[in-house]
């Protein structure tokens, strides 16, 4: 599928399993993540409600002639919270960061395939304050499991306030492209997992 393809030429039953959003905004950003995301809206996850919940996987493998000849196989996985905080805070966002390691003690299973696993929250705000810019940009944090031989765990973070063509994301959120709909997306370079295959529709 090249970089220029269009929802009408995705597959049939992948369109199909795509919801719609009562809320234009994140219905514009679903166009954008449903090539690499299993989409659900409404879904409550430890005890909390988000308006557009994402999971994606990608298997990494190299294999010598044959692919019953693979040798070491990679996953990676991500999973992505987005819901509307009118008005966020430094102190909400921490506590999203606890509930994603509670998260990560549920869902990650550390063993020599597993090569990372991502946990995204994203916030839409009418607009960001300046204390939770700070924090948004500063952060980064990363749980390495069994000092790196079982791949690692990742908490990203994203505050976007569309209304002012604004946004701010921990260093890692690679996400965040597909929520600054006034943004171009731009074109990655091929890597270790050419940071999960594809990036998002233009």
């Amino acid at each position: 599928m090249s970089d220029e393809a269009t929802p009408a030429e995705l597959p049939a039953e992948i369109r199909e399993a795509v919801p719609d959003w009562d809320d234009e905004y994140l219905d514009r950003v679903s166009d954008r993540l449903m090539y690499n995301y299993d989409l659900e809206k409404d879904r409550s996850v430890a005890g909390e409600r988000w308006d557009l919940y994402g999971e994606m996987r990608v298997l990494s493998q190299k294999q010598f002639f044959h692919p019953s000849l693979s040798y070491a196989d990679h996953e990676a996985e991500e999973y992505l919270f987005a819901r509307r905080e009118s008005r966020p805070t430094v102190a909400e966002l921490e506590r999203l960061v606890e509930v994603g390691h509670d998260l990560a003690d549920e869902r990650v299973v550390a063993d020599e395939e597993h090569f990372g696993t991502d946990f995204t929250f994203v916030l839409v705000a009418d607009e960001i304050p300046d204390d939770v810019r700070e924090f948004v940009a500063g952060f980064r944090d990363r749980t390495l499991l069994k000092f790196g031989y079982h791949g690692h765990y990742e908490i990203n973070l994203v505050v976007v306030a569309p209304a002012a063509d604004d946004h701010v994301g921990s260093e890692a959120a690679d996400v965040t492209e597909a929520f600054t709909l006034w943004e171009e997306v731009s074109t990655p370079e091929e890597g270790l997992l050419s940071r999960f295959a594809k990036r998002f529709w233009r």
